[in-house]
């Protein structure tokens, strides 16, 4: 997976991406939860099918975005930037 380059962002883009990042934290969960009832409910209804495993496949873009949430803390981390500007 390869993380996005936060160090040749300026401050403006970098606070601007920090607050897409947050919003796709919460995208991430909500979507996650969701695929995960649908694999509990199809798992109880019909046993293990193509439904259980659909979580899965939504696991490595869940983890790309979170190394890209952790680059990006860590780049504003360095430049001593505050998210909630």
């Amino acid at each position: 997976m390869v993380t996005k380059d936060f160090s040749t962002y300026t401050n403006e883009a970098l606070l601007t991406e920090a607050k897409k990042i947050k919003s796709a934290k919460i995208y991430d969960a909500v979507f996650l939860g969701v695929l995960i009832g649908i694999a509990v409910y199809s798992s109880v209804k019909n046993r293990l099918g193509l439904l259980s495993f659909i979580p899965l496949l939504y696991l490595p873009v869940a983890a790309k975005n979170n190394s890209n949430r952790t680059a990006l803390e860590k780049e504003l981390k360095a430049r001593g930037l505050n998210k909630t500007k």
